[in-house]
């Protein structure tokens, strides 16, 4: 599961560069072609479907490798199997958060089915509510793993070489 976890990190890590890389030529295209009297009108739509996407995605690699905001005065103060007791709480209230956020990205998603981008007229608008639990979902399974790692037996040091 481990090895399955980090390609996914990679690959996510790939498509979120990706689309913020693409999303910034999008944006300039539409620029440079308005200004030239051929408006790309799908540019911005488009460009806000990937932003949606590579925001997710980001906030999963973000929780992977503990680079969130995160406010440590108070567990600073505690002592280190409190400080454990505190972090495992946290990580259930996340995970408990998250997936009510992924049941109801779902719902919002079927929701806007039929409403479609308005420069992208045959494009449903679902492509970027979906990016709402598909991010949650992988943020998920990234919060299991953390869990896993905090409750479960401490890691074996690797045999030196």
């Amino acid at each position: 599961m481990r090895s399955f976890h980090r390609h996914l990190g990679r690959v996510e890590a790939v498509i979120a560069g990706s689309f913020l890389v693409l999303m910034v030529v999008l944006i300039f295209a539409g620029g440079v072609g308005r200004l030239a009297g051929y408006p790309l009108n799908w540019s911005g739509d488009m460009a806000t479907a990937l932003f949606a996407w590579a925001c997710f995605l980001s906030a999963d690699i973000a929780w992977r490798n503990n680079a969130l905001m995160s406010v440590g005065l108070l567990l600073d103060r505690l002592s280190p199997s409190a400080r454990r007791a505190m972090v495992i709480v946290n990580h259930l209230i996340v995970l408990a958060f998250l997936a009510f956020i992924v049941v109801a990205g779902l719902w919002l998603a079927w929701i806007s089915r039929a409403r479609t981008f308005q420069g992208l007229p045959n494009v449903s608008y679902s492509i970027v509510t979906l990016s709402l639990p598909v991010g949650c979902a992988l943020m998920f399974l990234t919060s299991v793993l953390k869990l896993r790692d905090l409750i479960g037996p401490p890691p074996q040091p690797a045999a030196e070489q």
